[in-house]
């Protein structure tokens, strides 16, 4: 298997959170601007946070759960990358994270309906507790 078959799923998460950028940006440009928030509001600490329905910081939300586990998730690609290490069942479960985190955002950016979203996020994230443990598990052994 070539080592950079790992970059398949890591450069997805990147887009996922490409996607969720532009996703609250709109979102949030589109309640300034039809809202009438002075921008003396918007310079108040916690007045946007205040005034913003949850279709709005859902997605801010969103974006900034996309640098939590995530970030394990790329150093782990590029673990094991650098240590020759990729292979079936490492890729398999880097695209479970994938599936699970963009199910996740969708869900969360949309009806957030919080359950399903939980068991989405925990999904992905035992995919990425199993990569880690895994991987850890064969440096201890050597």
């Amino acid at each position: 298997m070539p080592q950079s078959a790992i970059f398949g799923p890591f450069f997805a998460t990147i887009a996922l959170t490409i996607v969720v950028w532009i996703t609250l940006y709109v979102l949030r440009i589109r309640f300034i601007n039809s809202s009438g928030l002075t921008p003396e509001q918007l310079a108040v600490p916690g007045e946007f946070q205040r005034l913003q329905p949850a279709s709005v910081s859902n997605p801010s939300d969103n974006f900034k759960n996309l640098f939590e586990v995530p970030v394990l998730f790329y150093a782990l690609c590029l673990y094991l990358f650098a240590t020759n290490q990729v292979d079936a069942t490492y890729l398999a479960a880097a695209w479970v994270f994938v599936l699970f985190r963009v199910l996740h955002s969708a869900v969360h950016c949309t009806f957030n309906k919080v359950i399903v979203r939980f068991w989405l996020y925990a999904a992905s994230t035992c995919a990425v507790f199993f990569i880690a443990i895994r991987a850890g598990l064969a440096q201890l052994a050597g």
